[in-house]
């Protein structure tokens, strides 16, 4: 039986080997590639990101990897957006100006109020947060092992706002907004912290998406 193999889609933009080495640790054979041929060959698609939304919208579009990853989408492969990377799924951001994104969840992204009074909540947030898991969500099922208030890793100043609420799997709490931190619909998840990054129960995560392929 042939190993399943992942995409780690390069950009410019993302924690690359931070992923690939979270990927080898639950035993999923991972490359970094901007070959088409290569990612349409995969079983599993990841697209990371750590940098501006408009910045990676245009190294996208330069390397011509739009319509394969929308062919990835389409065929039903699993396709995972980490930081960044999650956002880019998001139709718009008003990140430096309007950016149109890959569109597979309706939505925008917005960014977090400043409050320079209140060291809790600088922008960006980076620190550990934890995330809640919503209710009476068909989504929610996959993510059923995660602990409810799991703390994971965030880097970001930036966050999600779908359209579609039962998209949402996991909200999280920063600034005096609570936005999603976990996102599913069919075989696109989209995940805002960093799973490498966050400890046991982010290794799990990746753990998890081998059921996916």
């Amino acid at each position: 039986m042939m190993k399943k193999r992942i995409a780690i889609i390069d950009y410019g933009l993302g924690n690359l080997f931070s992923v690939k080495q979270a990927c080898k640790t639950v035993g999923l054979e991972a490359i970094i590639t901007s070959d088409q041929k290569t990612i349409s060959s995969s079983d599993m698609v990841i697209l990371p990101g750590v940098g501006a939304y408009g910045v990676a919208m245009n190294n996208l579009n330069k390397k011509n990897l739009i319509p394969v990853l929308n062919r990835v989408v389409l065929e039903g492969k699993p396709f995972i957006g980490i930081c960044l990377g999650m956002q880019l799924m998001f139709s718009e951001s008003e990140e430096f100006g309007i950016h149109k994104g890959l569109d597979f969840f309706k939505g925008k992204i917005k960014k977090f109020a400043s409050n320079k009074n209140n060291f809790n909540f600088r922008v960006p947030q980076i620190q550990w947060n934890t995330i809640s898991k919503t209710n009476g969500v068909k989504a929610n099922s996959f993510f059923n092992f995660l602990e409810n208030k799991s703390y994971m890793y965030f880097v970001h100043s930036y966050y999600c706002v779908p359209k579609n609420k039962s998209h949402i799997v996991a909200n999280t709490n920063y600034a005096g907004i609570k936005y999603p931190s976990i996102v599913k619909n069919k075989n696109i998840i989209g995940i805002q912290f960093h799973p490498e990054k966050s400890g046991k129960q982010g290794i799990e995560i990746y753990k998890k998406l081998t059921e996916l392929i």
